[in-house]
Parts: structure tokens; sequence; C-alpha cells
């Protein structure tokens, strides 16, 4: 919260574990920067996940992703100066991308440039404040008919990006903590 109320920008990934609280907090986090009358966007990496957020929806079609990044060189969004959407993402004060973990490397670094390009500025996300959150530990990006080494150069923590990854994670399993159920949390810890 103190980079968005300092309009410091950054690229942070809130690492979440299954039944940590993960859309508590973030519902949390959007409700009160929308709270302040900033603008926060809750975007999403898959169908499924845009569904529980708070004025959710797919980062491909909020941001005209292409859907075959892997087959395309210098990747942006397709957005225009001159659009609505471009002006929303010049004042948006935290942009949520939900599931991160399941998409291509490409996808981060195409919103990055487009950011830059949209904002004038050439800071990381064009000095816009982006908030992933995933779990590495679940479904990972999948490519067809291709070789796990490309999966995993593909993934985002292969991006040159990720270097400037700020990382946050919530530990506690809250879904075993609320039911008090010991054979969920041994469960919850062998995985």
């Amino acid at each position: 919260m103190q980079a968005v109320q300092n309009e410091a920008g950054g690229l942070y990934f809130l690492d979440v574990p299954g039944g940590t609280g993960k859309t508590f907090v973030i519902s949390l986090i959007l409700a009160n920067i929308r709270v302040q009358g900033k603008i926060s966007l809750a975007l999403a990496l898959s169908g499924i996940a845009d569904i529980l957020l708070d004025g959710g929806r797919t980062a491909h079609s909020a941001l005209k992703l292409p859907l075959n990044v892997q087959v395309i060189e210098n990747l942006t969004c397709n957005i225009s100066r001159n659009s609505a959407m471009a002006k929303v993402l010049q004042q948006t004060a935290i942009i949520l991308l939900d599931e991160c973990t399941m998409t291509h490397k490409k996808s981060l670094e195409a919103i990055h440039c487009t950011m830059q390009d949209l904002r004038g500025n050439h800071n990381i996300f064009g000095g816009a404040l982006i908030l992933l959150s995933g779990d590495f530990r679940q479904t990972l990006l999948v490519i067809s008919r291709s070789p796990p080494a490309d999966e995993i150069n593909a993934c985002l923590k292969s991006s040159f990006m990720w270097r400037y990854v700020r990382k946050l994670t919530l530990n506690i399993n809250m879904r075993v903590q609320l039911q008090n159920d010991q054979s969920a949390d041994r469960f919850s810890k062998q995985l």
C-alpha cells in the first residue's frame, strides 16, 4: 500500500499457496485503492480466475494481448495512445495480474513495453505498480507440442523482468486455521 501512496511503481509477486487467503487479500487491496478514488485494474490470466476478482477481466480482453504470444517477436498490446483504455492505463494506480504463473513471459514483457509507451516513461512498466499473484507450485504454463525446456524458458521466472520482482508471501493456510482440520493441515504441509 505504501508503494501506491508514494506512486513509486514497481513489480511485486505475491506468492500464494492454496488456502492462504489470496482472494481475500487481493480484494482488500483493490477496495482500499478504489475507496481513495484511484484506479485499480483487476486482471487475470485465465478466464476462471477473473470471476473471483471484483471488477475482474481477463488480461487478454482488457489489454488486447494477442493469444499466440510465443510466435510473435517484439510483442505489444494492441492499445492505441488515444484510446479510452490508454487513458485508464496512464492513470492506473495498480494493475493486479492474478494467476500469472500460467502465462508466457512474453505477455508480461508486452505489458511492460506497452505501459512504457503509453505513459512516456522508461521505468519498469512505465512507472506503474504491478502486482502479480499466483503459485508456481500449481499449474504452470503449457505450450502444446513443445519439450519441457521450451516451457521452462517461457516461464515468467525466465523473463529479464523477473530480476525486478519483489516477492511477498502468504504462508498461513487460512482454510486449515479456520476449520481447525488437522488432516487438511498435514496434507497442506505435504504439498
